[in-house]
């Protein structure tokens, strides 16, 4: 895998559709999760929200809420909710950024599936509070590992959220994420059984993976000390996303990356899509590491077939 430090590790998502296939079903059960490594996504579900309403903002057809929830490690969750016109019932959409990002990555992206007919949740990863991504997004340390757990319990938090929402369909939620948000959606996707589909753009296994591949350079060159890379691995590697995202099902799953993506190398998509559990549809693209207009309307015709929005068309 290409090198990169961690503020090269991007959220933006762009490239030209190629081909469609489909991965045979896996020969055999995936290894099991270990029960005290599931608990570290557990919260508790019955806890208030505690939503602030910051900003509301009219726009053509639906409106933007500027809103802050209560995470259950701490601290607060900010979010944006784009919600159409009318009173539903409408598809929830689940939406997660990229690295280094925030949820106003979301702001190009969500009025478009607002237009198919879907309330979207918008949320920033905790290292991108309250005012956008830290110098230092990874330290190398059991921070980013807390950081990784406490961002899918906001993750879960925002599926309540929408749940709470009396314009939205319980039947019909689906998660949205490309790059950093394409590999977290991996890891949700093996512990959140309310969703019914994942579309999971330019993605990798996580970020062990991210930073392990055949073409990486050993950890001194990557900045970090051998000894204390050694531990971060320790650290990262069972909540790793490639290892839950063979625990997606019964949910859908859409995979979409880019054949000349730098970032992700095919090698390092290939062994993500290939521990996905069944269903899953994989989508190849003759670019790189990006979203065009035509990449999000392959997603949101896959979705369509979902959870019922309005394909383009």
């Amino acid at each position: 895998m290409l090198q990169l430090t961690p503020l090269a590790l991007l959220a933006v998502l762009v490239g030209l559709h190629l081909h469609f296939e489909e991965d045979p079903a896996p020969s055999s059960a995936p290894p099991p999760i270990e029960k005290e490594v599931l608990a570290l996504f557990d919260y508790d579900a019955e806890a208030e929200l505690e939503i602030e309403e910051h900003d509301w903002t009219q726009e053509h057809r639906y409106t933007r809420a500027d809103l802050s929830y209560a995470s259950p490690e701490g601290g607060r969750v900010p979010a944006y909710l784009f919600q159409p016109e009318g009173e539903g019932p409408y598809a929830g959409i689940v939406m997660m950024h990229g690295m280094p990002g925030s949820r106003d990555n979301a702001l190009r992206m969500a009025p478009r599936y607002v237009e198919t007919g879907a309330v979207v949740i918008a949320i920033s990863a905790p290292w991108a509070r309250p005012d956008g991504p830290r110098e230092d997004i990874l330290r190398f340390d059991a921070r980013d590992r807390d950081e990784q757990v406490q961002l899918i319990q906001d993750l879960r938090r925002a599926v309540d959220f929408l749940l709470a929402l009396d314009t939205v369909d319980p039947e019909r939620l689906a998660y949205v994420g490309g790059s950093y948000g394409g590999a977290m959606g991996g890891l949700l996707a093996g512990v959140e059984t309310r969703l019914v589909a994942y579309a999971l753009a330019v993605g990798d296994g996580g970020l062990v993976a991210h930073f392990t591949g055949a073409e990486d350079p050993p950890p001194e060159e990557q900045g970090v000390g051998a000894e204390k890379f050694k531990k971060w691995v320790e650290l990262m590697q069972p909540i790793e996303p490639i290892r839950f995202v063979a625990h997606a099902a019964p949910a859908h799953l859409l995979f979409q990356n880019g054949r000349t993506d730098q970032l992700v190398p095919a090698a390092d998509a290939e062994a993500y899509q290939a521990a996905a559990s069944e269903p899953k549809t994989i989508l190849w693209y003759d670019d790189g590491h990006a979203l065009t207009p035509e990449r999000i309307e392959d997603q949101m015709r896959w979705l369509s077939e979902r959870i019922g929005i309005t394909a383009p068309d």
